[in-house]
Protein backbone atom coordinates (compact mmCIF):
# COMPACT_ATOMS: atom_id res chain seq x y z
CA UNK A 1 0.00 0.00 0.00
CA UNK A 2 1.02 3.72 -0.98
CA UNK A 3 0.67 6.82 1.40
CA UNK A 4 0.37 10.69 0.59
CA UNK A 5 2.90 11.45 2.89
CA UNK A 6 5.06 9.00 4.68
CA UNK A 7 6.75 6.62 3.58
CA UNK A 8 6.51 2.45 3.54
CA UNK A 9 10.05 2.37 5.74
CA UNK A 10 8.53 4.64 8.46
CA UNK A 11 4.96 2.73 8.38
CA UNK A 12 6.94 -0.50 8.84
CA UNK A 13 8.31 0.93 12.23
CA UNK A 14 5.14 2.16 13.32
CA UNK A 15 3.80 -1.86 12.70
CA UNK A 16 6.32 -3.06 14.45
CA UNK A 17 6.12 -0.15 17.35
CA UNK A 18 2.19 -0.73 17.44
CA UNK A 19 2.84 -5.22 17.32
CA UNK A 20 5.13 -4.76 20.68
CA UNK A 21 2.48 -2.88 22.51
CA UNK A 22 -0.32 -4.83 21.65
CA UNK A 23 0.80 -8.07 20.74
CA UNK A 24 -2.51 -10.16 21.05
CA UNK A 25 -4.90 -7.97 19.70
CA UNK A 26 -5.00 -7.12 16.38
CA UNK A 27 -8.11 -5.15 16.26
CA UNK A 28 -6.51 -2.65 18.81
CA UNK A 29 -2.99 -2.95 16.43
CA UNK A 30 -5.02 -1.95 13.38
CA UNK A 31 -6.62 0.94 15.09
CA UNK A 32 -3.30 2.68 16.77
CA UNK A 33 -1.51 2.11 13.36
CA UNK A 34 -4.13 4.02 11.29
CA UNK A 35 -4.37 6.39 14.06
CA UNK A 36 -0.64 6.74 14.36
CA UNK A 37 -0.26 7.21 10.25
CA UNK A 38 -2.51 10.19 10.32
CA UNK A 39 -1.23 11.36 12.94
CA UNK A 40 2.07 12.16 10.94
CA UNK A 41 0.55 12.66 7.80
CA UNK A 42 -1.23 15.37 9.69
CA UNK A 43 2.56 16.46 11.20
CA UNK A 44 4.14 16.64 8.13
CA UNK A 45 1.71 19.10 6.73
CA UNK A 46 2.22 20.89 9.85
CA UNK A 47 -1.89 20.24 10.66
CA UNK A 48 -2.88 19.09 14.18
CA UNK A 49 -4.49 15.24 14.02
CA UNK A 50 -8.36 16.84 14.18
CA UNK A 51 -7.66 19.94 11.44
CA UNK A 52 -6.61 16.91 9.20
CA UNK A 53 -9.01 15.01 9.88
CA UNK A 54 -11.31 17.81 8.91
CA UNK A 55 -9.76 18.15 5.88
CA UNK A 56 -9.87 14.84 4.64
CA UNK A 57 -13.74 14.92 5.25
CA UNK A 58 -13.69 18.37 3.23
CA UNK A 59 -11.87 16.60 0.51
CA UNK A 60 -14.15 13.74 0.65
CA UNK A 61 -17.40 15.45 0.40
CA UNK A 62 -16.05 17.83 -2.68
CA UNK A 63 -15.50 14.56 -4.25
CA UNK A 64 -19.20 13.46 -4.04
Amino acid sequence: MEYKYIGNKEVDKIKREVEKEFPYDDALQQVHIARKILSREAKQKGMGFFEYMRSLEKDLIKQK
